[in-house]
């Protein structure tokens, strides 16, 4: 527990764990809140990482839920007209691991990484349900931490929900309902159809000018969108650019992302090729990530690679996407080169951008794809999130093995 949140700040400092016996299964849990919004569980069963949860993380949300909403009722943080705190509210910033030892374990799903025994979910409720009521009653003080954030996330909750429904649409397919500065392509077959977000109007006039309208869409944002790393939900649904990327995918967000519903099958994130290009596609992947996760875990999410120079020697032009790549086009064309080095998308006119880093045919389009979801949430984490030390250690660690960076 202490190495999973290691890069960030907790909001107790003892561990609440437990381990017991019941019906012949061995129930082991550990947890603890950080000062973070985003939830962190961990499931396994016999010492298999089962990645899709199932009965065992089912039983601990039943324990959280009851136990926080009792102690909360017994100590007048909820009023007697008040609400119960969602399963929701009581995870935010939580870090937890679960791990059982069923002598018949029955898992579900495709890849066989969901627990389906069914008596599993009362003996996790019952064992860790005894320890956290144990916990809370033991340490008032640490009590008292804890349910002031889950206050505080049950009040940013009923404020993001009024803004999240704004986001909401009825049909995917309603044109009227999508946001006023996409350029939509006119083809609803998701399978063939892209979304191209691009920062800035100048950019944005350039792909809209030089794209294939049949299918092929832009949406411009204007400058940084929030780090949602370190915001909390209300802020970031009452952010435009991010409602608009919403409301354009049209798959929702959170635990409601249906891919199924996405309206393009390809999302290219086209920034410019400089150190701000990539703190923008930075923002975006952490963005996807937290919110809109399944789209990444479905190969849905690209990064555009556009060129770095064009060097061109009377009525011949060739394009190089990296230094490496531009000394070879030197070496093959001579002497006397017109060389121009492009500081963003919106230098290139609409021909060009289609030729180098739009046209099927002649482009490169990164896949982006989650191998590790504990380094990759780590990575956000220490990257985005709010604490210091450990992205000035990061960057220490690995600058040396920085190329191709903009002074």
């Amino acid at each position: 527990m202490a190495f999973l949140n290691r890069d960030r700040t907790v909001i107790h400092p003892d561990i609440i764990y437990c381990e017991g016996h019941e019906d012949g299964i061995e129930v082991e849990v550990a947890m603890q809140y950080n000062d973070g919004y985003n939830a962190n569980v961990y499931t396994f069963c016999n010492n298999i990482n089962t990645v899709e949860g199932g009965t065992h993380e089912e039983g601990f949300r039943l324990a959280l839920n009851r136990i926080m909403n009792k102690y909360a009722r017994d100590n007048g943080y909820l009023k007697e007209k008040e609400p119960n705190l969602t399963t929701d509210d009581c995870r935010e910033g939580i870090t937890a691991v679960i791990s059982v030892k069923h002598p018949d374990p029955q898992y579900e799903g495709q890849t066989k990484t969901k627990l389906g025994n069914s008596e599993v979910r009362k003996c996790v409720s019952d064992i860790f349900g005894r320890a956290l009521e144990r916990f809370l009653l033991e340490n008032p003080d640490e009590a008292k931490q804890i349910m002031e954030k889950i206050s505080l996330a049950s009040q940013a909750r009923l404020a993001a929900k009024k803004a999240r429904e704004a986001t909401r649409r009825k049909n995917p397919l309603e044109v009227s309902s999508l946001p006023g500065k996409l350029s939509d392509c006119s083809s609803k077959d998701a399978s063939i159809c892209e979304i191209y977000i691009v920062e800035g109007d100048s950019a944005g006039g350039s792909a809209k000018n030089g794209r294939d309208p049949h299918f092929q869409a832009i949406l411009p944002l204007r400058g940084k969108i929030l780090n949602v790393e370190k915001t909390r939900q209300q802020r970031v649904f009452e952010n435009a650019e991010i409602r608009s990327m919403i409301t354009a995918f049209g798959c929702g967000v959170l635990d409601e992302v249906d891919v199924t519903k996405l309206r393009y099958h390809k999302i290219v994130i086209m920034t410019d090729a400089d150190v701000d290009g990539a703190h923008i596609r930075t923002l975006l992947l952490t963005f996807f990530y937290r919110y809109m996760r399944p789209i990444i875990e479905g190969g849905y999410v690209y990064i555009a690679q556009p060129p770095l120079y064009k060097v061109q020697k009377g009525n011949t032009v060739r394009y190089a996407y990296t230094d490496h790549q531009l000394e070879e086009v030197k070496a093959e064309l001579g002497d006397r080169l017109d060389i121009q080095r492009y500081k963003g998308l919106g230098e290139m006119d609409a021909s060009q951008l289609w030729e180098t880093t739009m046209d099927p045919k002649n482009r490169t389009l990164i896949r982006v794809s989650l191998n590790d979801a504990e380094q990759a949430d780590q990575t956000f984490s220490v990257l985005m999130g709010e604490e210091v030390e450990p992205r000035r250690n990061y960057i220490i660690q690995n600058a040396r093995f920085v190329e191709n960076i903009d002074i």
